[in-house]
């Protein structure tokens, strides 16, 4: 059993993937292609954001918006407690310090109620994380940032395909990225990332930056960095944009079905926030005996993960940056989440064994 059946979705499209990687090697142009700027288009399409910038991954574009944003050493910036662990260390790379957050118990994304108390003269941005596929609450984060004059980066890794409020996820705020790791919703066959904005001076410097801060050939306008989206895997996610929106439909009906057969389980499901739509780029539980349920499923053949087991601030790298705030919602979640298979094209049959699998142990 798979926990994310990459080879079915590849049978489904290997045609077209081909074509589109033969069109790259004929072309000769294996970095920044014209397929690079062709799925920029796409993907600006699709989420209505004025500007798409391909990069060369998910933690390289969190790093580029931050640079974009100019943020230094002393600076200050708010993160979820509760998420992986580039949110922050992206931020702590610049020399700044990464402020953690706990999360609402429900969606566990950022809450926004337990920002304010937070905020100093040095803070000068909030990065929420929309996790497991679901977007954190925007218009009351964008409230808080907009009073205190900062600027919000959505990390939007796993969200990519979700809405909130009628409106893509990574267009929701100044600067979005999202990650194309080949796990999530949407995901290439490499590394490769994307950064949205609708602020048309950040989008250049964006692609300044990406492009070892060059504003022309040789004539380096900002500090930047190699972070180019490479060409074949711009053809790839061309291929996959073709047959994202009816995965996505997919993914919604396989989280409906599981949310249906655990409904008499002792377990918590995935709560998604009214308004929102979620993409699920994980289907997670909460359980009382995480260690023992992951034993008995993988003695029944079916793997699990768990998205995060120690939150950030329990992490022996940022334990250094931990004030001692309440922090206790990251750490029972974190205690207790167990993901399982998730993806567009799981059988009723596989899913059925999974659950009869969970809920004889939990029961």
């Amino acid at each position: 059993m798979q926990f994310i059946d990459l080879k079915k979705q590849y049978e489904l499209i290997k045609d077209d993937v081909l074509n589109e990687i033969n069109q790259v090697l004929d072309s000769g142009q294996y970095i920044m292609g014209d397929k690079v700027r062709e799925l920029e288009i796409v993907l600006e399409n699709y989420t209505g954001s004025k500007n798409c910038i391909g990069v060369c991954d998910g933690t390289k574009a969190l790093l580029i918006a931050l640079m974009a944003l100019d943020i230094k050493p002393g600076d200050e910036v708010i993160v979820p407690a509760f998420t992986f662990i580039a949110t922050a260390s992206m931020v702590a790379l610049l020399g700044a310090k990464p402020v953690f957050v706990d999360i609402d118990e429900n969606t566990y994304n950022l809450d926004p109620n337990k920002i304010e108390a937070l905020i100093t003269s040095k803070t000068k941005a909030i990065i929420p994380v929309s996790l497991y596929g679901q977007c954190a609450d925007f218009d009351a984060i964008n409230q808080i940032a907009a009073k205190h004059n900062l600027v919000v980066i959505e990390d939007g890794a796993q969200s990519f395909g979700a809405t909130y409020k009628n409106r893509q996820s990574c267009n929701l705020t100044t600067i979005a990225t999202t990650s194309f790791f080949p796990s999530k919703p949407l995901g290439c066959y490499g590394d490769g990332g994307a950064i949205f904005t609708n602020n048309d001076e950040l989008a250049q410097k964006i692609k300044w930056i990406r492009v070892h801060g060059q504003d022309k050939r040789y004539h380096h306008a900002v500090l930047g960095l190699n972070g180019r989206l490479d060409t074949l895997q711009a053809g790839v996610l061309l291929s996959k944009m073709r047959i994202f929106a009816n995965e996505v439909k997919l993914r919604d009906q396989v989280a409906k079905r599981y949310d249906e057969l655990f409904k008499d389980a002792n377990c918590t499901t995935p709560f998604i926030a009214n308004g929102n739509t979620s993409v699920y780029a994980q289907y997670t539980l909460q359980v009382d005996n995480r260690a023992g349920l992951i034993e008995h499923l993988n003695a029944n053949g079916i793997p699990t993960a768990v998205h995060y087991p120690i939150p950030l601030h329990k992490q022996p790298i940022f334990t250094k940056d931990y004030q001692g705030q309440d922090l206790s919602i990251s750490e029972r979640i974190a205690s207790r989440v167990i993901s399982l298979p998730m993806h567009p094209y799981l059988d009723e049959k596989t899913q059925d064994t999974i659950v009869d699998a969970v809920k004889k142990f939990l029961n």
